[in-house]
C-alpha cells in the first residue's frame, strides 16, 4: 500500500544521507524522497513515499524517529492532505502533430514552458496519477526527455492536528477525502 510521510528535520550536511541509509540498510524502498527549505530556516521537511504493509510502515516511521536529525514524523494515512509533484517533459512536435500536443497539454492544466522548431517542453504540476496520464498519452508524439521532482505533500489547512480538540466543544472534526469539497478550497 502506498503510505506518504512526511519528517521535519534540522538542516544539517548529511541528513538526508542518514535517512536514505536508515531505509538502504533496513531493506525498505522509497518510491519518492523529495528534501526542500520551509518557513524556518533551521529545519527543511522531507517527503516520503513507499510503497509498504502496515507492519514494515510502523518501523519506518519508529526508525525515522530515532535519528537524531529528525524533530518530527507525520504520516498523511487517514488524514485530508495535498500532493503535488512536478515534471517537465520535451516532447517531438513537428508542424503536424503540434496543436494536437499543445491541446493535451491545456486538457492537463500543463504549460509550455518552451518552443522550438521541433519540439515543445511542458510543465505540469499535479498528483502522480495525473502525471502518469499525461505521459502515456504524450508517448506517441515522443517524449526527447522526462524530468520529476518526486512528490511534496501538506495537510490541508482547515484540518486540525490529530489528537487536539476542534473549536466544536472538544470535538475532533474529521474530513472525509470521499465526501464534496468545501467550496472554500480551491480543485485539486
Amino acid at each position: 500500500m502506498r503510505h506518504v510521510l512526511s519528517a521535519l528535520v534540522i538542516n544539517e550536511p548529511g541528513v538526508l544521507a542518514n535517512v536514505a541509509g536508515m531505509f538502504a540498510a533496513r531493506g525498505f524502498n522509497i518510491d519518492s524522497l523529495v528534501v526542500g527549505r520551509t518557513e524556518d530556516p533551521v529545519r527543511s521537511r522531507m517527503t516520503i513515499v513507499v510503497n509498504a504493509d502496515e507492519n514494515t510502515l510502523d518501523q519506518v516511521r519508529k526508525q525515522l524517529a530515532k535519528l537524531v536529525p529528525v524533530v518530527e514524523v507525520r504520516d498523511f494515512k487517514d488524514t485530508a492532505y495535498v500532493e503535488r509533484d512536478l515534471a517537465l517533459v520535451t516532447v517531438a512536435a513537428t508542424a503536424a502533430s503540434r496543436s494536437e500536443v499543445i491541446e493535451i497539454v491545456q486538457l492537463f492544466r500543463g504549460k509550455i514552458v518552451d518552443v522550438a522548431p521541433e519540439a515543445l517542453v511542458v510543465e505540469l504540476a499535479g498528483t502522480e496519477a495525473k502525471i502518469e496520464a499525461m505521459i502515456e498519452l504524450l508517448k506517441p508524439y515522443g517524449i526527447r526527455e522526462l524530468a520529476r521532482t518526486g512528490v511534496i505533500a501538506m495537510m490541508r489547512g482547515m484540518q486540525p492536528e490529530k489528537g487536539s480538540a476542534g473549536a466544536s466543544g472538544g470535538k475532533v472534526r474529521k474530513r472525509s477525502l470521499d465526501g464534496p469539497a468545501s467550496p472554500a478550497l480551491p480543485p485539486s
